[in-house]
């Protein structure tokens, strides 16, 4: 039986959070947690595994930034909200419209545990900004950049949930640290 989209992507959420957890799920826990899982929160989780990915594999230092170069952080943050968008847009035939005040504000608490209200709201103005902007233009750049990123990011899925897919999760991840270097490379340049 061939895998809905909806369901690939809960499947994925789990497996993501089952790699980043300590303590192992027993099969019936599994099983509940994807019975039960929202498409929405999947979305919001994988934008933000992903983007946590990404910035290892880029060898950035959000917390280095934080004190030199702070709107970097609204880098990641258009860049989580961009993974976000590419992850629900196949579900949009469906009728599911995407919730993007309630996605900013959950990747920018998820990317940034621990900064102060008045910094979140900072970072998450700036990173939709940026995401507007590159959402909006008719740039050949840009146009090229969206339509790579959405390619690796269903790539990522399919690799992580169909044993018959060419490559692995792990040889897409570091797609998104080139996507993301390439990201930060634009909104450093003069």
């Amino acid at each position: 039986m061939e895998m809905t989209y909806e369901a690939r992507l809960k499947l994925l959420h789990q497996l993501c959070q089952a790699q980043a957890d300590t303590t192992p799920l027993s099969v019936e826990e599994a099983k509940s947690a994807l019975a039960s899982a929202d498409v929405e929160d999947s979305a919001h989780y994988l934008a933000s595994f992903l983007t946590f990915q990404a910035i290892r594999a880029a060898e950035r230092h959000p917390a280095d930034e934080l004190q030199t170069d702070f709107d970097m952080l609204g880098v990641y943050q258009c860049f989580a909200l961009m993974l976000y968008a590419f992850l629900l847009m196949p579900l949009t035939q469906d009728g599911h419209q995407p919730d993007y005040a309630r996605a900013q504000v959950t990747i920018a608490k998820t990317l940034f545990a621990g900064l102060a209200p008045e910094m979140l709201a900072e970072i998450i103005e700036s990173g939709f900004h940026k995401f507007q902007l590159i959402a909006e233009t008719d740039s050949e750049h840009w146009l090229t950049y969206r339509e790579n990123l959405d390619k690796v990011t269903i790539s990522y899925l399919i690799a992580s949930t169909d044993d018959d897919s060419p490559h692995g999760p792990e040889d897409v991840l570091p797609l998104f640290g080139q996507l993301l270097s390439q990201l930060c490379e634009a909104f450093t340049a003069d």
